[in-house]
């Protein structure tokens, strides 16, 4: 899940936004101020509705933020790098670039996200109390309730013993500690996400034929995506499991052909070298150390008009953004990093310099070659 756009950095953490989060936003301001306000308390402005139910939207996000948050703070302080958080259409990912050490490490990380939002939730609860006895206006004290109950939820639905959910982590640091086998245990948890998926699809569907509505939709769209976030788990730590020991640069590409950066688009794109070959270079500067990764549907987009006078660094992806590994690196710790696409590929980098570049079809050939006995021969 790749954010659309970037809010900043919190505690040193790059947090960004994926657009579906614009739906869920949506649907939540707009329920809260054409539905349950304007019915548990009628007679007010419409405007106030609505600028309550935004609130509601803006703190519930926070909210979710901060459950993030505190799982990237725990993961990095347990020697985790974190990549980055989105919040997207069901909430929010911390994204890690590696796994927990430990059994204990990965309890450590996985449990202080649901007990940030109990935390938030009672904090939520007791505001409710407090502003009911202050005799505080009526929509405020709703919407509070409302923040407090939806994060006793959160906290209680992320605790579920299934992967992806937080409490999927706890299962498998829990079966890790047990088996001492941390593909063992990952199996356990995403079979566990599977069938809590697939209940709660049955269950979705059952209430929408009931007459429950976009309430059972929602339910059976949870399950759905819980079935394929915990069946593409599982598939990753199989691949985990077959790559374990295998180092980066039994399966990047050697010594790639690389761009100068200096060079202009039209003059990438009219080069057979370039043009039949890969849909991604590593662009390099005038010392030939990388520093960038340029593709060729990026370098298409320019328009022919200016295709002559715009240069390959100005269409490339920096450095900065742009996955870089070691020779000697795990290739089963970098797998989780990367995605599909031209623009992920891994720039492979020694003290030397550039070495290698690595994709998933370079990923998917060394799988193959390893589970195949008759291609090793």
């Amino acid at each position: 899940m790749r954010a659309t756009f970037t809010l900043g950095r919190i505690a040193g953490v790059r947090v960004g936004v994926h657009w579906s989060v614009l739906f869920i936003f949506g649907i939540i301001a707009f329920g809260l101020a054409q539905g349950r306000l304007p019915q548990v308390y009628p007679g007010h402005a419409p405007v106030l509705y609505w600028v309550a139910g935004l609130g509601a939207a803006v703190v519930f996000f926070a909210s979710l933020l901060a459950h993030e948050l505190a799982h990237a703070v725990v993961a990095r302080r347990n020697g985790v790098v974190v990549d980055d958080i989105v919040l997207w259409l069901l909430g929010g990912v911390a994204r890690l670039k590696s796994e927990a050490s430990s059994p204990a490490a990965e309890l450590r990380i996985a449990g202080v996200g649901p007990l940030v939002s109990l935390l938030l939730g009672g904090l939520f609860v007791l505001g409710t109390w407090l502003l009911t006895l202050a005799s505080a206006p009526g929509l405020l004290v709703e919407v509070v309730a409302w923040l407090g109950g939806i994060n006793l939820l959160l906290a209680v639905f992320n605790a579920l013993p299934a992967a992806p959910l937080d409490g999927g982590r706890l299962l498998r640091a829990f079966l890790w500690w047990r088996t001492g086998d941390r593909l063992r245990a990952t199996a356990g948890a995403t079979a566990a996400g599977r069938a809590l998926g697939w209940l709660l699809i049955a269950l979705g569907l059952v209430v929408f034929m009931r007459g429950g509505g976009f309430g059972g939709l929602w339910l059976a769209l949870i399950g759905w995506f819980l079935v394929a976030a915990a069946t593409a788990e599982g598939r990753q730590a199989q691949l985990r499991g077959v790559l374990a020991g295998v180092p980066v640069r039994d399966a990047m590409t050697k010594d790639p052909l690389t761009v100068p950066a200096h060079l202009t688009v039209a003059e990438l794109l009219a080069n057979p070298r370039y043009r039949y070959r890969h849909s991604a270079f590593p662009v390099t500067d005038e010392d030939a150390a990388p520093v960038g990764l340029v593709t060729l549907d990026s370098a298409r987009q320019v328009p022919p008009e200016t295709s002559g006078t715009v240069t390959v660094s100005e269409v490339m992806v920096p450095l900065s953004r742009t996955s870089v590994a070691g020779p000697d690196d795990s290739l089963a710790d970098l797998l989780p990093r990367m995605e599909p696409g031209a623009e992920y590929r891994v720039l492979v980098m020694d003290e030397s310099g550039l070495v290698g570049i690595l994709s998933l079809s370079d990923v998917s050939r060394t799988v193959t070659w390893l589970m195949n006995p008759t291609q090793r021969r």
